[in-house]
C-alpha cells in the first residue's frame, strides 16, 4: 500500500500517472470522507477511475458507479470434474453452441419474450419499482426483454476448473440498457445541478447530488433498483447455462458453492465509525469473511476469494485484472492470430470482434492478486475450458 495524499491510498503497482491523477481529483472533493482506496487493477474511466473505492458523506457522484451500474460476476462450482466433462463423449464446441443458442447475446430489444426464470424477475424488479417510486420504463421501454442477456465488451460465460479439477460455471454482466440509461441521466441531472453551484469543478464528470436535493433520493433509488436489475439478470442466465450443462453431461448439476458479487455499486457502510455512501467503481466487497470473484482477462485465470476486512482498503479488493490498453489501441496492436495463439485449449468463438479482449490488453493478474494478498485470501484458482462472448 502507498499513500499517495492524504485523501489517496493505493494498491496498485501497476499504475500510469494519468490514472493517479485522475484518483487525485476525485480524493480531492470535499465531501469525500476519509479517503479514496485505489485497487490493483486500477486505470483511467469517465469522471472517476476503474478500480477505486470512494466513501462521501451527504452527496454522491453519479460517474463514481459509471453506466454499468450493478455490474459484476456469479460463480456455480458444480460436482462434476474436468476429466468428465471432457470424457462425456462430446465435444465442448457442442457445449458452447448450446450456451449461445441459450442466453441471448445480441442487444436486449431483440431478446425473446421473458418466460421462466426471466419472469419471475420481472415480476420482483417491477414490486420492487412500485416500492420505491423507480420508473425504468422512463429510461428503457422495453428493459424485461433485456433481463437475462449477457452483453459485448467484457461480459462472459466461462465454464472452468479450479485447482481441484472441479467444473465451475462462471459469469460477467451488468444492467444492460436500463442500467446505462439510467446511469448517464442522473450524471446530466448532477452536472446541470453542479453548474448552478459557486463551485469549480476538477473534472465535468465529478458532478455530484446532495441530499438535500430530490434528485439525490431519486437517483439511489433508480441506482438500487439497476444494481438488483444485475443481480437477476445474472442469476437468470446461470439458470439457463446451468440447465445447457445439466443436458451436455446427461445429469441433473449439483450447486455446491455459489458467489453472486456486485463490482459497479454505492452501498451505505460504516467506516472509521462514520455512516458513508460507499462508492466501488470496478471493486468488490471485501468485508472480513466475505466471498468474492476476481476474473481475469479472456483466456488467463480467475480467483474466488475471501474477504479479509482491511479497513485502509475500505474493505474492498479489485475487481479483474483491469485494462493496460484501450480497445481502440488493443485492435491496433494485436491481431486475430495474437488471440487464437493465447486462446489456445480454450473452445471459444474464433472472431475478429475479440481481438480487444486479448490478455495483452489487460494487466498482468497475478500482479494484480499479489497487489491484492492483503485484501483478500484465494479460495480457488479457476482456468478457463470454454469462453461465450457476446457481441
Amino acid at each position: 500500500m502507498e499513500q499517495i495524499t492524504d485523501k489517496l491510498y493505493s494498491w496498485a503497482s501497476l499504475v500510469d500517472e494519468e490514472t493517479l491523477e485522475q484518483a487525485r481529483r476525485s480524493a480531492a472533493m470535499p465531501f469525500v470522507d476519509p479517503h479514496v482506496a485505489l485497487m490493483p487493477d486500477a486505470h483511467q474511466g469517465i469522471g472517476a477511475t476503474v478500480g477505486s473505492v470512494i466513501p462521501t458523506v451527504g452527496a454522491v457522484m453519479p460517474a463514481t458507479v459509471g453506466v454499468d451500474i450493478g455490474c459484476g460476476m456469479v460463480a456455480v462450482r458444480t460436482q462434476f470434474s474436468e476429466e468428465r466433462l471432457r470424457g462425456s463423449g462430446r465435444r465442448l464446441a457442442q457445449l458452447r453452441e448450446q450456451i449461445e443458442r441459450a442466453v441471448p447475446l445480441s442487444p436486449g430489444q431483440h431478446n425473446r419474450m421473458v418466460s421462466g426464470a426471466a419472469a419471475a424477475a420481472v415480476a420482483r424488479l417491477e414490486a420492487l419499482a412500485e416500492d420505491d417510486g423507480v420508473r425504468p420504463a422512463a429510461f428503457a421501454k422495453h428493459w424485461r426483454r433485456q433481463l437475462g442477456s449477457l452483453g459485448g465488451g467484457n461480459h462472459f460465460i466461462e465454464i472452468s476448473a479450479d485447482e481441484q479439477g472441479d467444473v465451475w460455471v462462471f459469469l460477467h454482466s451488468g444492467s444492460r440498457g436500463v442500467g446505462n440509461r439510467i446511469a448517464r441521466h442522473f450524471i446530466e441531472t448532477a452536472k446541470r445541478r453542479t453548474s448552478a453551484r459557486p463551485i469549480a469543478l476538477p473534472h465535468r464528470d465529478l458532478a455530484y447530488l446532495t441530499d438535500d436535493d430530490a434528485a439525490f433520493h431519486d437517483y439511489l433509488a433508480h441506482l438500487h433498483w439497476a444494481q438488483e436489475f444485475a443481480r437477476l439478470n445474472r442469476e437468470v442466465m446461470k439458470e439457463w447455462v446451468i440447465d445447457q450443462l445439466g443436458r451436455f453431461m446427461g445429469a441433473e448439476v449439483e450447486r455446491v458453492e455459489e458467489v453472486n458479487a456486485h463490482h459497479n455499486y454505492t452501498a451505505r457502510e460504516e467506516h472509521f465509525g462514520k455512516q458513508v455512501l460507499l462508492s466501488r467503481k470496478g471493486a468488490i466487497d471485501a468485508h472480513e469473511g466475505v466471498p468474492g470473484l476476481i476474473p481475469g482477462s479472456m483466456g488467463t485465470a480467475s480467483y474466488v476469494v475471501t474477504g479479509k476486512g482491511n479497513e485502509m482498503a475500505l474493505r474492498s479488493a479489485p475487481h479483474g485484472a483491469g485494462r493496460a490498453y484501450s480497445r481502440t489501441k488493443a485492435r491496433r496492436t494485436f491481431t486475430q492470430d495474437d488471440l487464437r495463439r493465447r486462446m489456445s485449449g480454450i473452445e471459444y468463438r474464433d472472431l475478429p470482434d475479440f481481438v480487444d479482449e486479448i490478455p495483452d490488453a489487460y494487466k498482468d493478474i497475478d500482479a494484480v492478486m499479489a497487489d491484492a494478498a492483503d485484501l483478500v485470501s484465494v479460495d480457488h484458482t479457476l482456468h478457463q475450458l470454454l469462453n461465450v462472448k457476446g457481441q
